[in-house]
């Protein structure tokens, strides 16, 4: 098939070599473009060594992308990682019209941030979806969806690399290839099942320790590797990244106030909360970087009785 290829990034990049490796052909490859005094972005670099046409329009809705996609005159649209708001116009072009990825069970955790909040709320389960980008915001007709499970102890990271991304690069091609072959189904989204979450940034990454201990190791996961969770010592910044809970039942009794440090060991440091412990394995300091929750206790960044969050 021919393709018409909007992406950014790794996950991007992933998606056009998968098409490529299998023989397909890349007409073009449209790809946002890059902020002043950034590096070039991974998925520009890759289409430009396989000697691909590469468009960075700073909008799709202007006349003079829409002219590049009508000149490519691809099979079908593959939008793979996509910021850019993709006009009805411009996607609309490709003969057999544009497939999107997103990396949540539509018409769940529609929105910017899909991998993080399901981690964050404690959901046990999450998945992929492709559908047709329409003008809305993740509302298009679902063509294929797949599913994982949120493991009691997997972060951001181990969903989206174990899972999210290896099965949304195949995912990709199998629902291109329905689609070009026209055995593809469209299903309308329930609006009334729809939820929306905006992004998960710092402000939604801060750490508050009255909250149950579930809650706070559920933020710590979803946080992690990125944007990384928070709490304040003395005023300053602590990121917090790898941990693990231990809920009450677990201990016999929680001793300590909640945010205080009740233990320092040879790998880690203990903090309370509501119903639980949070043992903590890597922080990152305000202006440092990231080392052992031990070692940074070790120099004097904290001890036994500090509170955490005051």
């Amino acid at each position: 098939m021919r393709i018409a290829f909007i992406g950014q990034q790794d996950f991007g990049k992933a998606v056009l070599e998968a098409f490529l490796k299998r023989g397909d052909t890349v007409a073009g490859v449209f790809c946002a473009p890059e902020k002043e005094g950034a590096k070039p972005d991974v998925l520009k670099t890759a289409a430009l060594e396989q000697g691909l046409q590469v468009f960075q329009f700073p909008s799709l809705k202007s006349a003079e992308a829409e002219a590049a996609m009508r000149g490519l005159d691809a099979d079908i649209g593959v939008m793979a990682y996509v910021l850019q708001f993709a006009p009805q116009d411009f996607v609309t072009i490709p003969k057999h019209g544009t497939i999107q990825y997103h990396p949540s069970l539509l018409p769940r955790y529609r929105g910017p941030s899909s991998i993080n909040w399901p981690i964050a709320k404690g959901d046990t389960r999450t998945g992929l979806t492709i559908f047709r980008p329409t003008d809305g915001l993740d509302e298009g007709p679902v063509i294929l969806q797949k599913t994982c499970d949120i493991g009691p102890d997997d972060t951001l990271g181990d969903v989206y690399f174990k899972s999210l991304f290896p099965m949304g690069v195949a995912a990709m091609l199998e629902a291109a290839d329905l689609v070009v072959a026209g055995r593809h189904m469209e299903v309308d989204q329930d609006e009334d099942a729809a939820s929306y979450e905006g992004w998960f940034r710092a402000r939604e990454a801060a750490i508050n320790w009255a909250a149950h201990a579930n809650q706070i190791y559920d933020l710590i996961r979803a946080a992690n590797p990125a944007p990384g969770a928070w709490t304040t010592m003395n005023g300053a910044k602590l990121q917090i990244f790898d941990a693990r809970l231990h809920p009450v039942r677990a201990l016999g009794g929680v001793k300590g106030k909640v945010g205080e440090v009740i233990a320092v060991g040879d790998e880690s440091i203990r903090v309370t909360a509501q119903g639980g412990q949070i043992e903590i394995f890597k922080v990152k300091p305000e202006g440092g970087k990231k080392l052992s929750a031990t070692e940074f206790a070790q120099d004097g960044g904290l001890s036994v009785g500090t509170i955490l969050g005051g």
